[in-house]
């Protein structure tokens, strides 16, 4: 199987000559995302998302199951993410690499354990059933800070979920069809982002959302997560050249401005697209009166 092309010395080299004259090679600013595109699939939770050249899908599915026996009244989340030879030849279907390891971790720190997700609202009778959650991460290609572009994707595809309507009647869970009642929306209790920071040139240069080759040429990573009332919910320095710890406050201050920026272009896509299946339902069911 062919494997990614390692970056060249004369490659580096630019790079980072380039970054110590505050250039970067698509012409952004150090503090500066590529364009982001988000779309809807038919599905409520089906999401794909394009930060530049990175392209990721993301699922939401639910169902009834059983909860953990020592959280009664908890429902249950996960977060799934396999990186497959698909969005990049350096990987390998079915094996999981350092990438794949650190990604997850972010994932399930920044979302899952800040309970980002209300898994009390997902119990439906305790101790005996409730909504489990998952969201399926696919990566259709790579270039880059594959962190945050599945972060942004996860939370979204969560705040657009609808799942369906569950009564508990005579002891027994009843759950309705989305034709038979409208579905519901999951209980967001916060929407945390993650922002990474790669450093170069012995931290003198600090860029955001870093493309495949910026990456390879980077001395450290930072990884702030952090939601729009600037709660600081995970912070993680992998590997690499240290950082001042200034640098670090200095960071989270740009972190919290660009979590803002995102939330809102969230927030905006998001509800254009409700508003445009809500229009359809509409239509939908008028056409259906005249029919009758």
């Amino acid at each position: 199987m062919s494997k990614e092309a390692s970056l060249s010395v004369a490659e580096r080299e630019f790079i980072l000559e380039a970054l110590n004259q505050d250039v970067r090679l698509d012409g952004r600013g150090l503090d500066q995302f590529r364009p982001l595109k988000i779309s809807f699939g038919d599905e409520y939770g089906h999401v794909k998302l394009e930060l530049g050249k990175t392209s990721i899908v993301v699922r939401i599915s639910s169902e009834v199951t059983k909860p953990r026996d020592d959280r009664p009244f908890d429902g249950l989340f996960n977060i799934n993410l396999e990186l497959s030879a698909m969005g990049s030849p350096a990987w390998e279907n079915g094996r999981s690499n350092d990438l794949e390891a650190s990604v997850t971790h972010v994932l399930d720190s920044v979302i899952r354990r800040s309970n980002a997700l209300d898994t009390e609202s997902l119990c439906i009778l305790k101790g005996v059933s409730c909504w489990s959650i998952r969201a399926d991460v696919h990566v259709l290609n790579y270039d880059g800070n594959l962190t945050d572009a599945a972060c942004i994707a996860v939370m979204t595809g969560l705040q657009h979920f609808r799942r369906p309507d569950a009564v508990v009647r005579d002891g027994q869970v009843v759950v309705y069809g989305v034709e038979e009642r409208v579905p519901v929306a999951l209980n967001i209790t916060h929407k945390p982002l993650s922002i990474t920071f790669n450093a170069f040139n012995e931290g003198r240069n600090i860029v955001i959302d870093a493309t495949r080759k910026e990456e390879q040429a980077s001395e450290g990573e930072l990884v702030i997560g952090i939601n729009n009332g600037g709660e600081v919910c995970f912070t993680s320095k992998f590997s690499g050249a240290p950082l001042d710890g200034m640098e670090v406050v200095t960071q989270t201050r740009v972190a919290l401005d660009k979590v803002k920026e995102l939330n809102a272009q969230i927030e905006k896509v998001m509800q254009a697209d409700l508003a445009k299946r809500a229009k359809k339902g509409m239509a939908e069911e008028s056409r259906a009166e005249n029919d009758r």
